[in-house]
């Protein structure tokens, strides 16, 4: 073989590349999500106002493109504080919410199901026990039990959101679990005396990340709404602090005489959900191996 035909053969090699394969709309999926977390993590400093600023004379004010003026682009609420400004507060702390509550959900969900997993007998059914009794009691009813028994709090809701789907790893992991723990590299670990934690966190769980990862991502949209609902019922962030489903829930009661009040943070959530699930649909296919090409 000639020195020529190196180059040649080396640029026929396959080469797995991640972001020409990016097709157009999960580009824009990304290019979006990662405007609205810029936007939300400069929040203090791209708002033109404060979060909780009142100008009376200015309340139901419509947004510049609908007649309105300059100084509240996207408009006034109903107490006049600018809902640019709200937005982007909102924005940041719906995401912070709704990641606290999926990475709370991932952790408990993934201890849950490699002990369930691991284990088997008697302690698997327990497990699995635990998880059908929690996804058997309705969210509305234990969020609304919470906030009667400790009171609304960022705490209690991230709480709530993170059990909501902690459930849905569970099941999951354990399923990669009881499928991984029976190959053969599992078995030579434990034919060398690795210990069931060893076995569980060296050789299982590194087999498994793939699988929550894409799980993650497409439960994130979920929870979001979630979020927003609560909020929306009043049992979610409560004011003078701002979230997307709150901001929703003030504007019912002016949803005729100012509908953009409404329809702008329900704009931000439909947006926020349908690119989450969209990079979570690409991821799933890209990690997936029963999906691959």
């Amino acid at each position: 073989m000639s020195d020529e035909t190196l180059p040649l053969r080396r640029a026929e090699r396959p080469r797995r590349k991640w972001l020409p394969a990016l097709p157009p709309p999960v580009l824009l999926a990304f290019a979006v999500l990662a405007t609205m977390l810029a936007a939300a993590a400069l929040a203090p400093l791209l708002a033109p106002y404060g979060i909780a600023e009142q100008q009376l004379l200015s309340r139901l004010r419509p947004p510049a493109l609908l007649g309105g003026d300059g100084a509240h682009l996207l408009g006034a609420d109903h107490l006049g504080r600018d809902v640019l400004s709200r937005l982007l507060h909102a924005l940041g702390t719906t995401l912070v919410i709704a990641g606290a509550g999926v990475l709370i959900g991932v952790v408990t969900g993934t201890i849950a199901g490699l002990i369930s997993g691991s284990a088997g007998g008697w302690l698997d059914h327990v497990f699995m026990l635990l998880v059908d009794a929690q996804a058997a009691v309705p969210l509305t009813l234990l969020a609304l039990t919470a906030v009667a028994l400790v009171g609304t709090s960022p705490l209690v809701l991230v709480l709530i959101v993170g059990i909501a789907d902690y459930d849905k790893y569970a099941r999951v992991v354990r399923a990669q679990v009881l499928t991984v723990r029976a190959r053969t590299f599992v078995e030579a670990a434990r034919a060398l005396g690795a210990s069931p934690l060893r076995v569980a966190l060296r050789h299982v769980l590194p087999n498994i990340v793939s699988p929550l990862i894409v799980l993650a991502t497409i439960n994130l949209s979920t929870v979001i709404i979630l979020e927003s609902a609560l909020s929306f019922l009043g049992v979610g962030v409560q004011p003078p602090h701002a979230s997307l489903g709150l901001m929703l829930g003030e504007a019912r009661n002016h949803l005729i005489t100012a509908w953009w009040l409404a329809a702008i943070p329900a704009a931000a959530i439909i947006v926020l959900t349908m690119t989450t699930a969209m990079i979570g649909d690409w991821l799933r296919d890209r990690l997936d191996p029963n999906l691959a090409a």
